[in-house]
């Protein structure tokens, strides 16, 4: 059984007290999720008692902090089910994930004229990466519209691929809609045109299993702190025969082999993109928030998110003048919403006053906003220790909230 009560004693700060008076109720997990003890206390001990730079060191504590580091790429490697560890690259999240390939993709294989396709969806990572391309290069970028209902048109993408798209960059999860975007589909049209795909899988990899396998994407970027890891660590999964081709996105320590004053040889993967001193304390933290939602069971943690959001999407439902964006069913673990002509600042800032934490803006989404017709919204999102108890509460302060204005 999933014993939510028993996850939540894992989360310290889920006991905190707001203002002196409220309990906390945390609905802001797409943004950044809460960490278990075993995170914390493995890095901790890390850092007490095995911390000395990873690779290259003869020394006992050397050698033990890079077994460390890299038994935790091994996990994420599991964890994803990719075919080698050489295919794991450890950045510091998302964005850098995203900017990586933009960059070094575009390096080896675009130039003017060239496309990418991204979607109307997208997260600014997703956006303003290309767009410094753009920029510099001289690409277009070709955009997926989205249907009323909050889906990609998959009919318009198809409409979208010539002699001159060079790659898709789509998210999996939308982090303003919930929408699950049909990835299978999108890479399987991708790939009968020649094209690869990197896959942005920050709102999906914490809540639901992914096998880049069965996906058969060519890149998958993650961050590590939406999913119970440390800030400043994430993952981009590259298949090799995409990461060989593509030049080094930095230079420096650890990603060369042989430097002279005249030429530069590159290290073998991973470490062909991994420059400087990586956080090998923060790869440990990844590696136990892994195990930890492992042992959990993604499939567990999945169904019961599903029921949180199918349960708020009906108290909510209940609340008068409310508008939810998105997709009515199948969406993830977000809900964005609006009351009325209340701002969405107002019912944010009244909402922490009763200890209830939701995001407010665009979300890093000013496109998507534009095309809801709106500056901004509300959002709750959830994580695998979140409550109908919870959802009651956010309910009952929407509520309270409504009844001022």
């Amino acid at each position: 059984m999933y014993d939510v009560e028993r996850i939540r004693e894992d989360f310290p700060i889920l006991k905190r007290t707001i203002y002196g008076k409220y309990p906390l109720v945390y609905l802001d997990n797409a943004a950044t999720t809460q960490k278990p003890r075993s995170v914390v206390e493995a890095m901790t001990d890390e850092y007490y008692n095995v911390n000395a730079n990873v690779h290259r060191g003869v020394h006992f504590l050397s050698q033990q902090a890079t077994d460390l580091h890299e038994r935790s790429r091994e996990t994420v490697r599991s964890f994803l089910n990719a075919r080698s560890a050489s295919e794991i690259v450890f950045t510091r999240g998302t964005t850098e994930s995203i900017n990586l390939v933009a960059n070094c993709y575009a390096e080896a294989f675009m130039r003017e004229g060239d496309e990418v396709i991204i979607s109307e969806m997208e997260h600014h990572s997703n956006i303003v990466s290309w767009q410094l391309v753009q920029a510099r290069k001289g690409i277009r970028l070709r955009v997926i519209p989205l249907t009323d209902e909050g889906y990609l048109d998959m009919e318009a993408y198809r409409q979208l691929f010539n002699e001159h798209t060079r790659i898709v960059s789509i998210t999996h999860v939308s982090n303003v809609l919930g929408t699950v975007n049909p990835v299978e589909e999108i890479i399987r049209i991708a790939h009968d045109h020649d094209v690869p795909v990197l896959v942005d899988g920050a709102q999906s990899a914490p809540h639901f299993a992914v096998d880049v396998r069965k996906l058969d994407c060519d890149f998958f970027a993650f961050s590590g702190h939406k999913l119970y890891a440390p800030t400043g660590i994430g993952v981009l999964y590259g298949k090799e025969k995409w990461l060989d081709r593509i030049p080094p996105y930095m230079g420096g320590g650890e990603m060369i082999k042989t430097v002279t004053m005249e030429k530069t040889t590159y290290n073998d993967l991973p470490y062909k993109f991994e420059a400087g001193t990586p956080d090998y304390v923060a790869s440990t933290g990844l590696a136990r928030a892994l195990e930890y939602v492992s042992a959990l069971g993604m499939a567990h943690i999945e169904a019961h998110e599903r029921d949180l959001v199918q349960y708020a999407m009906r108290r909510m439902g209940e609340i008068e003048d409310v508008h939810i964006f998105g997709p009515k069913d199948g969406r993830d673990s977000v809900i964005s919403f609006r009351v009325g002509d209340i701002h969405h600042l107002d019912m944010g800032t009244l909402l922490d006053r009763l200890g209830i934490a939701v995001r407010t803006g665009h979300h890093c989404a000013e496109p998507l906003m534009r095309r809801l017709g709106v500056e901004g919204t509300c959002r709750a999102s959830f994580a695998l220790y979140n409550t109908r108890a919870e959802v009651d509460a956010l309910v009952a302060g929407i509520e309270r909230v409504r009844k001022m204005f």
